[in-house]
């Protein structure tokens, strides 16, 4: 996880400096960046070179901690909450999972929860 950190650190900083180029339109940029990085993840798959393929995962990855900070600018939303709320959502599916109930049954509780949660904060 230090790996992460570190580099959400660096698309941040990065970030910073992208807010002084025209060329960029904060999330909608990177969006669009990482839309042709998993393109090429794709491509890359049946090629298998490992390293090429690690590189464009890199790539994704690298668009996406981006996305992040522009969100953050734009919405006020921390990387931190989305890792948070991330891991609550996958381990209970996973944890469903392996108490027997269905992806569909575990998904509708938490988008019930969703709109609730949703309802509460309008």
């Amino acid at each position: 996880m230090d790996k992460f950190q570190e580099l959400l650190a660096i698309a941040k900083r990065k970030f910073k400096y992208d807010e002084n180029y025209s060329w960029s339109n904060g999330s909608e940029t990177y969006l669009s960046e990482m839309k042709k990085e998993i393109d090429e993840v794709v491509e890359e798959i049946p090629k298998s070179r490992r390293c090429y393929l690690e590189e464009e995962l890199g790539d994704v990855l690298w668009d996406y901690l981006n996305v992040l900070s522009s969100i953050e600018k734009e919405a006020g939303i921390k990387p931190q909450d989305v890792l948070v709320r991330a891991c609550q959502k996958y381990e209970e599916r996973i944890s469903g999972l392996e108490a027997g109930e269905s992806w569909s049954s575990v998904k509708e509780t938490q988008k019930v929860r969703l709109e609730a949660e949703h309802a509460l904060d309008t």
